[in-house]
Parts: structure tokens; C-alpha cells; sequence
């Protein structure tokens, strides 16, 4: 997926603080962008904002559907390019044929992980196939350390299984949950899950201590550790605990994806569909994408032309900083 964006200002909604909900989780919400052309599909964006650049390694997240294609035209992402990082396709609904420069035609469904590694350049299309009448889903992006922002670009697919837990279900598609785990290697330690609770259960998941945790509720009314979420928002977690409560206060089924990992103690530049570490890196591959290098390679079977990078803006592009995380204190610590 390829991000419009030249700013970002979203904001922060809490921390929260209801009842017992624990005082550290933060509610980040979204912002609503288009995607594509006339017809534009309209994702929601809670990573990055002012608020929070990263979760771990994750660095970007959209969110969207339900989404009538009939009515919005579908998803049709023309071929861009990626650096430093590794784009993370999840499905509800719908279905994607992703293209790209490695030579890969392969299709996104529910409940299976397609995952790509941009490294020192990439390019791919996303377009939502014919059968598609309803797309849901989530695009992520993992941020590559420094010593691995140059990898060779790689694409991988999994089918995690569903683990049944006491009141719903976890499908694991990166690092390890609920004595499951992930085949697909990443370059930082990650969590990537989704999450189905029945009608008014609770479900305490052991988790790493070392993580910051990020839940992204899909559907229905959640508590993070005691802190109301709803549809479409975000809560973060930071490190320090071994588990994690989540609740599901609706009459309906809910589902969120849980996203985690170490804090990301490098700063990154973001900007256009780039992640580097410098203003001049950034240039560097915008202007190797227009020159069409072969850096980035090129991607076969697209009806249309690629997509042409933004202007770049008129100041120098600076890291995004990330607040450092303040680790559960025991009780009673002044």
C-alpha cells in the first residue's frame, strides 16, 4: 500500500482512565485518508501521528472497511516502490492480487499473512480481484534496523491456524502468542496477531515483558487492561508487563489485531513510501524511483502506469521521535 501523505497531525485521545483501566495505556485514534484516485477508497490511519511513530518495529498501520466495492471501486494501488521496511497484508474480507518486482503474483485472503521485504528497494501493486465484494482489512509496516535496511528484497506467505482460547481465538502471523508461532523470519523480534472474543469474554494472554504492545479493535467494544476501545482505535501498551487482559464488553462477537515488540531504539525517516535514515537517503531513492533505476525493478502484469513520487517538501525531511516508554511501576512507586 502506498501512502499519500506528505504530513501527518493525528491525535491522541487519553491515556484513559476508567475504573480499574490501567493509567499507562494511551488511545490513539485514527485519521481518515483517501487511497487511490476519483473513487477513493478511504482507509483509517492510527500509525504514525504526532502522538506515536512506532509500536516495536511497527511504523504504519491502516485500517479500512467494510467497504462496499461496488459503490468505492475497490482497492487499485498502481505500482510504488519501498525502502528500509516490510509491508504486512491481513484480511477479514475480500480478496488482493499483489504483484511484484521479485516476480510474485499472489493473492491476499482472509486469515492468511502475506508479507514483502522492500529492504534496498522493491516495487508491487495492489488490486482487489473481481470476486471481491467486500473489502476488510489491515495494511501494516515493520521498520528495518539499520544493519538489515539494505536487505534483499524477499516476499513470504503463511496460514497461521486458529488457537482456540477460553472464550475466543487467536491466529498468530508473526513471533509467538498462546503457545503458537510464526515460520515467517523478521529482522527485530515482533507480534503480529488477530483476535476474536465471544460475546462478553475475557482472555488474559501471557505476553513479553520486553514488548510494547499496540491493539488495533477491528469490531465490537474492547478493554485493554482495563481501558475502553473502540472500533477503529488503537491502545498502546508499554513495557513491563507479563500479561495482558483483553474484554470484550459487547454482545457481538469482537475482533482486533495485537501488534508488539521491543521499543525501536533507532530513529526513522518516513516519508512517501520510504523509510531511511537521512534527508539525502530519502532523495536518493525518490529520485532513483522517477529515474526508474533498477533499484526498485519492475513490476509485470499491472494494467496502468506507476505511480509518480510527491514533490519533495521545501525544508529537510527530519527523524520521527518516538516518546520513550515509561514501564509499569509497582505498586505503590511515588
Amino acid at each position: 500500500m502506498s501512502n499519500p501523505e506528505a504530513g501527518l497531525a493525528e491525535q491522541l485521545r487519553g491515556p484513559a482512565r476508567d475504573g480499574d483501566a490501567d493509567p499507562q495505556v494511551e488511545v490513539l485514534s485514527a485519521r481518515d485518508v483517501p487511497l487511490g484516485g476519483p473513487r477513493a477508497m478511504t482507509v483509517r490511519r492510527t500509525l504514525p501521528q504526532r502522538a506515536r511513530t512506532l509500536i516495536g518495529a511497527w511504523c504504519f498501520a491502516d485500517h479500512y472497511g467494510p467497504d462496499d466495492v461496488a459503490e468505492t471501486g475497490g482497492m487499485d494501488v498502481a505500482p510504488h516502490p519501498h525502502t528500509g521496511l516490510q509491508t504486512v497484508s491481513w484480511l477479514f474480507s475480500g480478496e488482493i492480487e499483489h504483484r511484484d518486482s521479485l516476480g510474485t503474483r499472489a493473492f491476499v485472503r482472509p486469515g492468511e499473512l502475506n508479507l514483502m521485504t522492500g529492504g534496498h528497494g522493491i516495487a508491487h501493486s495492489e488490486v482487489s480481484t473481481p470476486a471481491t465484494t467486500v473489502l476488510h482489512g489491515v495494511q501494516l509496516w515493520v521498520a528495518l534496523p539499520g544493519e538489515h535496511r539494505h536487505a534483499e528484497r524477499a516476499f513470504h506467505h503463511h496460514v497461521p491456524g486458529a488457537v482456540p482460547l477460553d472464550g475466543g481465538e487467536v491466529r498468530v502471523f508473526l513471533g509467538s502468542l498462546a503457545g503458537d508461532r510464526s515460520p515467517v523470519p523478521t529482522f527485530t523480534p515482533l507480534l503480529g496477531a488477530e483476535v476474536v472474543l465471544q460475546p462478553r469474554a475475557t482472555v488474559v494472554l501471557a505476553v513479553d515483558e520486553r514488548f510494547e504492545h499496540g491493539l488495533l479493535v477491528d469490531r465490537g467494544e474492547v478493554r485493554m487492561a482495563g481501558t475502553p476501545l473502540h472500533p477503529a482505535e488503537l491502545g498502546y501498551l508499554a513495557p513491563g508487563h507479563a500479561t495482558l487482559t483483553l474484554a470484550n464488553t459487547s454482545d457481538g462477537a469482537a475482533r482486533m489485531i495485537l501488534l508488539g515488540g521491543p521499543p525501536f531504539d533507532e530513529q526513522i525517516l518516513m516519508w512517501w513510501n520510504f523509510v531511511g535514515r537521512s534527508h539525502e537517503e530519502i532523495v536518493r531513492a525518490r529520485e532513483e524511483w522517477q529515474d526508474a533505476s533498477d533499484r526498485f525493478g519492475e513490476v509485470v502484469g499491472y494494467d496502468g502506469d506507476r505511480l509518480p513520487a510527491p514533490s519533495l517538501p521545501n525544508a529537510v525531511i527530519r527523524p520521527r521521535r518516538n516518546p520513550a516508554p515509561h514501564p509499569r511501576l509497582p505498586k505503590g512507586t511515588p
